[in-house]
């Protein structure tokens, strides 16, 4: 009996000393992202879905790793605006974390969570993935519907407290879906929209504010001339170069699932190459080798 009660206080004490481990490594990887977007480049941050992308991105010397909800959930079959499980979603979350050892900040969409207290138990299972950041939407789970400002101000305030209460800065990059919105307004009044709603969500704790689905160079000037905060954009083939977003002083660029649709339209591509009975030219110099694709492969048993 004796025995047993010292070996229990002993698991104790060592699953307390794991757990407070893997907090600092935590807080120190979300120290380092926090940082990330405070330099003079660009952060520039391709999404991933899936640890191999996310080893990938960390072998090319990417500093740190950004999911994508759309991503994630078309990988498996599911539109997006929290069509998976949140379980589900976490368990993909939690895989690409444990993949690497740079900070991965996750798409989490509207929180998964209708009000506060939901928001509050869904955020910790979000920090429990070992996260260094997230993006939360002030849409209502649909694009073009639109949270209130004052409430989503308390969405992303409770957000900081959690966090806080776990003993962590969590980077919060706080979406703003105006130019997405159905409502009948001009570009300038969207834009005045957008800007107060930045200065509301930095001062309710955002770290970062992304105005998703603007587009123009002008209007990028304007909101970076008003909002004193760093600016995430979104990238595509119709958005400013690269090289401009960081010659204008945005901090952060992501790239939403545009990177998961390429590769699946090159998938598309083989496969209808291949049912019409053509060439292995799809198999080509685009294609990986063995062991090109081994070097971003745990040889272990998953545990």
């Amino acid at each position: 009996m004796v025995f047993e009660y010292f070996a229990s206080k002993f698991n104790f004490w060592k699953k307390a000393v794991r757990n407070e481990m893997s907090s600092n490594k935590q807080q120190k990887k979300s120290e380092r992202f926090l940082a990330l977007h405070k330099q003079d480049k660009l952060l520039v941050l391709p999404n991933v879905w899936n640890p191999i992308t996310a080893r990938i991105l960390e072998a090319k010397g990417f500093p740190a790793a950004a999911t994508a909800s759309a991503a994630i959930s078309s990988s498996l079959g599911y539109h997006d605006g929290e069509k998976i499980k949140l379980s589900t979603h976490l368990d993909i979350i939690k895989r690409i974390v444990d993949s690497v050892n740079i900070p991965v900040t996750a798409d989490i969409e509207s929180g998964y969570a209708s009000n506060t207290s939901e928001l509050k138990a869904s955020i910790n299972q979000i920090i429990d993935t070992g996260v260094a950041g997230i993006n939360i939407e002030d849409s209502k789970g649909k694009e073009g519907i639109i949270r209130d400002t004052t409430e989503q101000c308390e969405r992303i305030s409770t957000v900081r407290v959690v966090a806080e209460e776990r003993g962590l800065h969590l980077v919060i990059n706080a979406r703003i879906d105006c130019f997405l919105s159905k409502d009948d307004k001009t570009m300038n009044e969207i834009s005045e929209e957008v800007i107060k709603r930045a200065d509301a969500y930095i001062k309710s704790g955002a770290d970062c504010v992304y105005p998703v689905g603007v587009l123009d160079l002008e209007t990028i000037k304007a909101l970076r001339k008003s909002i004193n905060s760093p600016i995430n954009i979104l990238g595509s083939h119709r958005t400013i170069p690269l090289k401009t977003m960081q010659e204008v002083g945005l901090n952060r660029v992501t790239f939403g699932p545009f990177l998961f649709r390429s590769s699946l339209k090159k998938f598309v591509n083989i496969v209808e190459e291949l049912g019409n009975l053509g060439s292995y030219e799809c198999f080509s110099e685009d294609t990986f080798s063995f062991d090109e694709a081994l070097q971003f492969l745990r040889d272990q048993k998953e545990k």
